[in-house]
């Protein structure tokens, strides 16, 4: 096909109830995150695909502010790793594709990635994971995608919960301190 006999991709409105899901193959997912990228897709280690909604302003917000000082952190220990925003995507151990909201990544683990690898979805789980919960965000699912981070390998991860002023702190082999 050339690009001037190409489809044209139309929008997808999709509304899915809680007891539907949608399962997919990893390779379907990069061709599903490649075609929208201005979705947020995730992926579970089973294979379900998750449609997150976009974040609300005070939601973006925060998160800006959480990414810029993750950033800055980084920026001022500049040899000891990779600071990425929540649009980064990342294929832990288990099969599952995840963008947590916030990530850092020791710079001697990045470094061992191909350039291939560092193009498309990093197959590491980041060593540091923040999450901001959204309104639109169930807690629950939020506490179990941190303890999936760390079962994948996170040292350290963060929820922040605004709506309960409240930061779960998330680390290997350690109960969740509150």
């Amino acid at each position: 096909m050339t690009a001037q006999t190409a489809p044209q991709l139309q929008p997808l409105w999709l509304q899915l109830p809680d007891e539907v899901t949608l399962q997919v193959t990893p390779e379907q997912f990069a061709t599903l995150a490649g075609t929208n990228r201005d979705l947020r897709l995730e992926r579970t280690a089973a294979g379900d695909l998750i449609v997150n909604p976009p974040a609300g302003s005070e939601s973006g917000r925060r998160n800006a502010s959480v990414t810029g000082q993750l950033y800055a952190w980084s920026e001022v220990n500049e040899s000891l790793g990779e600071t990425f925003d929540s649009s980064t995507g990342f294929e832990l151990p288990n099969g599952a594709n995840r963008s947590p909201d916030a990530a850092w990544v020791r710079q001697q683990r990045w470094e061992a990635l191909t350039s291939e690898q560092r193009e498309g979805f990093a197959p590491l789980c980041p060593d540091f994971v923040v999450e901001l919960r959204s309104k639109t965000d169930v807690l629950k699912g939020l506490q179990a995608k941190m303890q999936e981070y760390i079962d994948n390998g996170a040292q350290l991860g963060w929820l922040i919960d605004p709506q309960n002023q409240r930061v779960e702190i998330y680390r290997p082999d350690r109960m969740v301190e509150v």
